[in-house]
């Protein structure tokens, strides 16, 4: 198992434009293999920034790779720019190995 996640600083009071955005976009991941989940995750907010992270989990790394270098990968990614005013820096992406799960 293989758990992606990204995390997006974002601008104080554009949590929910932020918000709106996924849950209006098409992830294109229903049909891709390997795909188990998907959670957009809501963290703590400082003085600066809400802390968001998006979290998949795969079958494998190897699963998450080939997704990256898809056609539904690059349908997904399409628009991001055009939020670029949500976020303060870009997403930072970490990637998990499953060690004990369950």
């Amino acid at each position: 198992m293989f758990i992606a996640m990204n995390r997006f600083k974002i601008v104080l009071g554009k949590e929910k434009d932020f918000e709106d955005v996924w849950k209006k976009r098409d992830s294109y991941l229903d049909d891709v293999d390997g795909f188990k989940e998907f959670n957009l995750l809501k963290g703590s907010t400082n003085t600066e920034f809400t802390l968001y992270s998006s979290h998949t989990v795969w079958n494998s790394e190897e699963d998450f790779l080939n997704w990256t270098k898809s056609e539904s990968f690059r349908l997904a990614h399409k628009d991001a720019g055009k939020n670029s005013g949500l976020y303060i820096g870009h997403p930072v992406f970490e990637g998990f190995k499953s060690v004990l799960w369950g």
